[in-house]
């Protein structure tokens, strides 16, 4: 997916609030926006948001000297999605599809995003989650929610890449992945994560934290933009990413790096943002699961 304009503004605002989430005082929060505007002329249209994303999150590392400002955020959205793994669980064992409930489940984390609604109160949006039980978040047989097609592929699937994205996310992310696991002994699923801190996304600790290395292998993408930009990750896991019978993509910002990519890819996310629903041609806060073949 490209840059458009209206991503700009919001570079800005996400700039502030890193600034603001590591300690910086107004002065520095003011050199933050400066250096961005600066760098404002080189942003390409051409290149995706996570690409954008790097630069400007290495500003901010540069002027507050703070590697991981969203950490105690993280943290505290890991051990709230712990606290209700039972009830997803129970959910799931209780559904009349359990694949299905696991595939809604794990979208529906991806509203864990402080990247997009940093005033976002955990607690109230997983209630949210928990308390939705017929509403509009099942759109099987649409075009932008393509359960059948990652039905089938799961089942015949031996490798499956799982491409994680934010922290707290990776409890409902491990829910889908045990579903998965229990559909046959020979699948080899591997789960993916940022090698260095961005934003919330998660990192091998966060993956481990929520119980993800019980039923997965959990390999770094090698990037820390806030998205997979292929272009960016080690070769190992381009290697994987390329042998893969089944790639599972969670997040907008995984979409926005791996939209146009040439192999086929199940995108899984909630669309929080107008920009981003546009390009996938649905609306404001669906529930996506996105198949892409190319």
């Amino acid at each position: 997916m490209k840059t458009y304009l209206e991503c700009i503004p919001c570079f800005f605002k996400q700039a502030l609030e890193a600034g603001r989430l590591s300690g910086a005082d107004e002065k520095a929060q003011k050199r933050i926006l400066d250096e961005v505007a600066l760098n404002l002329p080189e942003f390409s249209l051409a290149s995706s948001p996570p690409e954008t994303a790097k630069i400007i999150y290495g500003i901010v590392k540069k002027i507050t000297r703070e590697a991981d400002p969203y950490a105690d955020i993280k943290e505290k959205s890991n051990k709230l999605a712990l606290g209700i793994y039972a009830r997803l669980k129970k959910k799931v064992v209780s559904s009349r599809d359990s694949l299905l409930t696991a595939v809604e489940l794990a979208i529906a984390g991806n509203i864990i995003d402080y990247g997009i609604k940093n005033t976002l109160n955990i607690e109230e949006e997983l209630k949210r989650i928990l308390d939705r039980e017929e509403d509009a978040i099942r759109k099987e047989g649409s075009s932008i929610f393509d359960y059948r097609h990652f039905r089938a592929a799961v089942k015949r699937s031996k490798i499956i890449l799982y491409l994680g994205d934010n922290a707290g996310e990776v409890v409902f992310d491990r829910i889908l992945i045990e579903e998965i696991k229990g559909s046959g002994r020979d699948k080899n699923i591997i789960y993916a994560v940022k090698e260095k801190p961005v934003i919330n996304d998660a990192l091998r600790k966060d993956a481990l934290a929520a119980g993800i290395g019980n039923s997965a292998s959990i390999i770094s993408s090698g990037v820390d933009t806030p998205g997979t930009v292929l272009s960016f990750c080690s070769k190992e896991f381009l290697k994987i990413f390329k042998r893969a019978d089944m790639v599972i993509s969670k997040g907008q910002g995984n979409f926005e790096a791996l939209s146009d990519c040439k192999r086929h890819v199940f995108f899984l996310f909630m669309a929080k943002c107008p920009v981003i629903a546009r390009d996938a041609g649905c609306k404001l806060g669906d529930i996506i699961l996105l198949h892409k073949s190319r």
